[in-house]
């Protein structure tokens, strides 16, 4: 059982690099755990959008009345909308499944560790009794939740994200512990829905890493329709249905029914064998170069695991980047961080590619800023009664598109455009050249840069 390469974990950095071998010839095994597509597609990307769009359609017909539209007395059932996104899910891992077996792609489902090598130098696997052998390795062990060491927590019940999004009953209330993507998207999704939320943040903003501004706008946005937040709050402890915290030296308690963590995730590394090929750990992850080889010969990381951009696009990017250096050696392009898109689902979406203003400025860079109010676009004016919202280019003295950041519908779907103006080094005159179609909410980057 000696394949050209092996893949250990099926989620989108997995399933991406076991179908891309398989496709170009190479006999190909793929091992997974859990179930295909990893976190993101059973307990992350997807299954959390499903239930967003569930929420949003109810926001919107909340809101029918701006548009002239009467629809009173709307509501949810929790458990079809929870029935719906396992729907969802069972449909799209069934597409993978489909995808592996039409690449010729071996997939076995089992814990895959790391033997070492054998005589030959080929890189030997065990999963489930069974030994393997792969000429080349993908390591693509992706992530788990990342447990604060919280005095009390271990015996609060919390929810990470698995269980948030399995629960069929609504909590009247939620502390969420954490005021990055995964709990802004949990605190959106439950305020929709109607349970009292609670956002905790250690740092002084939410959605650290975006853009301040545009953060702290969003903030607002939640907290005038009833979010409440601790910014500045470092967890001292919690028990079952209490969280207290610190600011500034005072101590502040609330209670709410469900803890939910919503801290971050961190690689998995553990049991995964890698110190039999002594692979060069960093960022609590795994060390790679631009094509995303580990300093072990013929061993690749890609995904969360390296520990660096923990999004499902990111790692789908650095599989296509093993393979084709695997395919054509050094002739291949690198795996380029320049313009990586981040989206927060929230509603309204947020999104950003490139630098932030905050990040050139600590690095004393030079740096101009073109912001323009959302309401610049007609279609967005058209679509979002009494909306605001927020275009911001970030440019170099000789203009070229360093950074983007948007805030409102449909930043998620626009944002790709900025991020290939960044990525190809574009300037500010060059994007505004484009023909955008109108009326489009696209328009305002044409706007902003023009």
């Amino acid at each position: 059982m000696k394949y050209d390469v092996a893949v250990i974990g099926g989620g989108p950095a997995g399933y991406t690099a076991a179908e891309k071998a398989g496709a170009a010839g190479l006999s190909t095994i793929l091992f997974e755990k859990n179930s295909l597509g990893g976190v993101c597609l059973n307990e992350g990307c997807i299954p959390t959008k499903t239930l967003l769009y569930s929420a949003k359609v109810l926001d919107t017909i909340r809101g029918a009345s701006k548009y002239a539209v009467g629809a009173e007395n709307a509501s949810f059932d929790l458990p079809k909308i929870i029935a719906r996104k396992n729907k969802v899910v069972k449909k799209l891992v069934a597409g993978i499944r489909m995808k592996m077996a039409e690449r010729g792609v071996v997939t076995i489902s089992g814990e895959a560790v790391i033997e070492g090598r054998t005589d030959d130098g080929s890189l030997a696997i065990s999963c489930g009794g069974e030994a393997y052998r792969a000429a080349r390795l993908i390591i693509c062990a992706g992530s788990e939740t990342f447990v604060p060491p919280i005095p009390g927590l271990s015996g609060a019940g919390y929810w990470t994200s698995r269980e948030a999004l399995q629960a069929k009953e609504l909590p009247a209330s939620l502390a969420v512990i954490g005021g990055g993507v995964i709990g802004m998207e949990f605190a959106s999704f439950y305020n929709s829905l109607g349970a009292e939320v609670h956002v905790i943040e250690m740092l002084d903003e939410i959605l650290p890493g975006m853009d301040r501004g545009l953060a702290a706008m969003l903030r607002v946005v939640y907290a005038r329709r009833g979010v409440r937040f601790y910014t500045g709050c470092k967890v001292t402890a919690a028990s079952e249905a209490t969280v207290v915290m610190e600011k500034g030296g005072d101590v502040i308690t609330i209670h709410a029914e469900k803890i939910l963590l919503g801290a971050g995730r961190r690689p998995v590394t553990r049991g995964l064998g890698l110190e039999t090929l002594g692979i060069e750990p960093t960022r609590g992850g795994v060390k790679t170069d631009e094509y995303m080889q580990t300093t072990a010969p013929n061993v690749y990381a890609c995904g969360d695991i390296t520990g660096f951009s923990m999004l499902a696009h990111t790692a789908v990017a650095e599989a296509e980047t093993a393979v084709r250096h695997i395919l054509t050696g050094k002739a291949a392009a690198g795996m380029s961080y320049k313009a990586i898109p981040g989206v927060v689902y929230t509603n309204p979406e947020i999104a950003c590619a490139g630098a932030t203003e905050e990040q050139l400025l600590a690095e004393g860079t030079a740096c101009k800023v073109r912001e323009i109010p959302m309401t610049f676009s007609g279609r967005f004016v058209a679509e979002n009664e009494m909306g605001n919202g927020v275009c911001k280019l970030i440019l170099s003295e000789d203009e070229t598109l360093l950074g983007a950041h948007l805030l409102g519908n449909p930043s998620s779907e626009l944002i790709v455009i900025a991020g290939m103006a960044i990525e190809n080094g574009l300037k500010a005159g060059e994007l505004s050249s484009f023909i955008f179609p109108h009326p489009t909410v696209g328009e305002i980057l044409k706007e902003a840069a023009g």
